[in-house]
């Protein structure tokens, strides 16, 4: 593609168990109106939630009855849109006041937050759409699965893209065998586009603006002072106690057609290299080397999987491509037994060499248009699930959220035990699993 597709661009495109966790509720439709459509709850309606907002909307199968946001600017941007839905600060106070009300929510807030938030509908019995990555830590990811799989609601991780036709060409042509079984692969991004690496936590304190509960937007993560431009609305992906970096951001999108089509599931082992890193930021660049089990679709025991960001790529020559092709910004190479596949993010999946592949006839995808939003909804009303629920996208989360353990590690090769979900040579690698939350908030 000529013209870079980003994540929000898509959006507006778009709109044309070993683990212990608490009782929870089965599913339940309180809420579902005489009309037939789902009633729904936005909990974070600012950026990505706007987007994700308006595309849940363009379904034509779904009440917004409730809006929430930390900022009030945004929480009446929305509300100009949607004069009925009733607004609230507090997702605590939402779901308490709305539980009898609504079906759904969706969760479209920083990362660190996700888990609180979606955990507490689940609890509730309410289908749930969530942003990547999933988790801000591996083992809320993993009580977050465990946990809709034994309610009964209908998931998706926001990961829109696993839609997209590109993602799902890219996986049939794999499914046909185009390259046969596979030996490894790379995936890269070229995030950060935000301040990350070796930043220190800034001297001093800022007037919170008035629009802004920052107590609120701190939520489970340890208080701190407010600092203009730093944390909200968007460079907080940087900073560790609130966002996942790089990986957090791209790793979900970038991995999920090699997912889909491997099935390979947890790593057994993860290694990092990075430029440095501190207790504050992410680092400014990675590369995270994963091993992981075979599966029917791999050629040996185990597969060789690595990742890099911050301006890294995998050696170009190992895609067989022209020398006049330049490498795109951000995607996979899966290398087979019969050739090559570059996947781009958000463009055609290509064959190599080109020689070789120059007659081959892709398969004709039966639906070349997929709606993300619209499929969740529709499995909500209709049974079902969706193609990137928990049950999927929880794994996929987690391999990426390692990605995050290591590169605190670099250098050491962490051994992983994901039925036991623990470092079997680095014991003090689990400490950074789980994370205690703030006082005043309950643990999931």
């Amino acid at each position: 593609m000529s013209k870079k597709v980003t994540r929000r661009t898509f959006i507006k495109q778009a709109i044309t168990g070993s683990i212990a966790f608490p009782l929870i509720m089965p599913r339940l439709n309180f809420g579902q109106s005489a009309n037939g459509k789902l009633q729904h709850a936005c909990i974070g309606v600012g950026g990505m939630g706007g987007g994700d907002m308006g595309c849940l909307l363009a379904s034509g199968k779904l009440d917004v009855v409730a809006i929430c946001d930390v900022d009030e600017n945004n929480l009446n941007q929305a509300a100009a849109g949607l004069p009925n839905a009733r607004k609230y600060r507090d997702w605590r106070e939402l779901l308490e006041k709305e539980g009898d009300k609504i079906d759904s929510v969706n969760v479209s807030t920083p990362d660190h937050m996700h888990a609180p938030i979606a955990m507490a509908a689940i609890k509730k019995g309410k289908h749930v759409y969530c942003q990547k990555p999933l988790a801000h830590e591996v083992y809320e990811a993993r009580q977050m699965t465990l946990a809709a799989r034994q309610a009964k609601v209908v998931t998706q991780m926001g990961i829109q893209i696993h839609s997209h036709v590109a993602y799902r060409m890219a996986v049939q042509m794999l499914r046909d065998g185009a390259i046969g079984k596979v030996k490894e692969w790379h995936s890269w991004s070229s995030a950060p586009s935000w301040p990350q690496g070796g930043l220190t936590r800034p001297e001093g304190e800022d007037p919170v603006p008035a629009n802004l509960d920052w107590d609120l937007w701190i939520g489970v993560a340890p208080m701190r002072p407010y600092k203009t431009g730093v944390y909200a609305p968007f460079n907080w992906r940087a900073r560790q106690d609130f966002g996942c970096g790089a990986m957090g951001d791209f790793g979900c999108h970038i991995f999920d057609p090699v997912f889909t089509f491997l099935k390979v599931g947890a790593p057994t082992s993860v290694l990092a290299e990075i430029s440095g890193i501190n207790d504050e930021t992410w680092p400014g660049w990675e590369i995270i080397h994963y091993e992981f089990p075979g599966t029917e679709m791999t050629v040996d025991k185990t597969i060789k999987a690595t990742w890099y960001d911050g301006g890294k790529q995998p050696p170009r020559e190992l895609a067989q491509m022209p020398p006049d092709m330049p490498m795109p910004a951000q995607g996979s190479i899966l290398i087979g037994e019969e050739g090559v596949l570059l996947i781009p993010h958000v463009a055609g999946p290509q064959l190599f060499p080109v020689e070789k592949f120059k007659d081959y006839n892709r398969t004709k995808l039966e639906e070349k248009q997929v709606d993300h939003y619209g499929q969740w909804v529709d499995a909500c009303l209709n049974g079902g699930n969706g193609s990137t629920n928990f049950d999927f996208s929880g794994p996929l989360s987690e391999a990426v959220l390692l990605g995050n353990v290591a590169n605190r590690f670099a250098g050491k090769t962490l051994e992983w035990d994901s039925q036991n979900l623990s470092f079997t040579n680095v014991p003090e690698a689990n400490q950074l699993l789980r994370r205690t939350y703030r006082e005043g908030w309950q643990e999931i």
